[in-house]
């Protein structure tokens, strides 16, 4: 393995990781970024599932009590989740790397636009029951053709009058149980062959790291600085995204 490309996968590995374990999703937004410079999209997400997963992990752990009290709530999002992971999978075959990049870029810009846009938003009151199963059915869509399942669930739950801590209790076992899903088709279909193993083992120890890091970051926020920090790490993030893929 070249120092460059150790380089792309630790880097993307420590993006990935700080992120899921301070927003509770995110390592695909961050760390394909940085990947798909150096593997083929399904190689990417195979690793990026992984390393989702058990980053993830920490915080369902840590989250259990809170996460067990809102577990109606989160089965809204969860069960139509897991009807779209197949499709998504499906998506994926017909993907490439430029392509797949430019589109997270883009989802980047736009989710940053949307959390500046927040405080402007009016909030969402009442149950929404049939809205929640239609944003979990895309985002398992999304987790399975890029392990994005956590974004649009989170931009939903932003409008809703839960605090972080809610939030974080659909958002991260939603998140974890997609994207362990869409890991064991893969499987099934053979994508984890040695060379995608070794770059999970390489990858996995700094995403822990980080994502514990980004735990212990979590605990001491406040929620108007958590979603400041969102927003500027989606916009710089998605920007250089952008630029590096169109020029």
């Amino acid at each position: 393995m070249s120092p460059e490309l150790l380089a792309w996968l630790l880097v993307g590995a420590a993006a990935g990781g700080f992120v899921n374990g301070l927003a509770g999703f995110g390592t695909a937004l961050f760390a394909l970024g940085f990947w798909l410079n150096i593997m083929p999209p399904q190689q990417a997400v195979a690793v990026v599932l992984i390393t989702s997963i058990l980053s993830g992990l920490q915080g369902v752990f840590v989250m259990r009590a809170t996460i067990a009290a809102n577990s109606r709530r989160l089965l809204q999002f969860l069960l139509p989740g897991l009807i779209g992971v197949p499709i998504g999978l499906t998506l994926l075959e017909y993907l490439e790397a430029g392509s797949l990049k430019l589109t997270i870029g883009i989802f980047m810009l736009f989710y940053g636009g949307f959390f500046i846009a927040r405080q402007s938003l009016p909030v969402v009151d009442g149950p929404r029951a049939y809205t929640q199963m239609a944003i979990g059915f895309i985002g398992g869509i999304l987790g399975g053709a890029a392990s994005l399942s956590g974004a649009l669930p989170t931009m939903w739950s932003a409008l809703r009058p839960w605090n972080k801590a809610e939030q974080r209790a659909v958002l991260q076992p939603y998140n974890v149980i997609v994207l362990t899903v869409s890991a064991i088709i893969l499987g099934v279909q053979g994508t984890y062959d040695r060379e995608t193993l070794i770059l999970i083992g390489i990858a996995l120890p700094t995403t822990l790291l980080a994502a514990h890091v980004g735990l212990m970051v979590f605990h001491r926020m406040q929620d108007r600085h958590f979603s400041r920090l969102l927003i500027v790490m989606m916009f710089v993030s998605g920007c250089t995204i952008l630029v590096g893929q169109l020029f």
